[in-house]
């Protein structure tokens, strides 16, 4: 009998031991979304559509990306540059840009083909939605400010 209370008492003991053990350490928990967990630098997020500094698009619309895709996920329709309104610096343009994100795997293989830079997985990872539809992400979602624009509003 009095060896069993011995017992507990030590099993006791070695439980506080152990609760005074981790006190000390900073928590890991994270009060998201007040606070943010930082990402690793090779994190792959949500896409982007990269501009020129100029404002030109630097897609241009060799659909490589949507070759490569294993999911399948791209879709890329590509149309004539007009010379008098240029969209991007080559021939053509990607005049469609699609990706359907509930089919996306993140693998970032877009990303390594895209022989422009164009595409780049980003660091966003909230891309929570209530609707299907919302989900295919189209070119003017995907596409980044026109930084000539972004300095207008700089300066002015």
């Amino acid at each position: 009998m009095a060896m069993g209370i011995i017992k507990e008492i030590a099993a006791l003991a070695r439980g506080l031991a152990t609760t005074a053990k981790h006190v000390r350490h900073r928590p890991i928990t994270v009060q998201y979304p007040e606070e943010r967990a930082p990402v690793f630098p090779r994190f792959r997020g949500r896409h982007k559509l990269m501009r020129y500094d100029n404002g030109l698009e630097k897609c241009i619309g060799c659909s490589l990306c949507a070759a490569v895709c294993p999911a399948q996920a791209i879709y890329v329709e590509a149309a004539e540059n007009d010379p008098a309104n240029r969209v991007s610096p080559g021939e053509r343009y990607a005049k469609v840009y699609e990706i359907n994100m509930i089919r996306c795997i993140f693998c970032g293989y877009c990303e390594e083909v895209c022989p422009t830079e164009a595409i780049i997985l980003g660091h966003d990872f909230e891309l929570a939605d209530y609707e299907r539809p919302d989900f295919v992400y189209t070119k003017e979602r995907l596409l980044v400010p026109d930084p000539r624009a972004q300095r207008k509003a700089e300066v002015g």
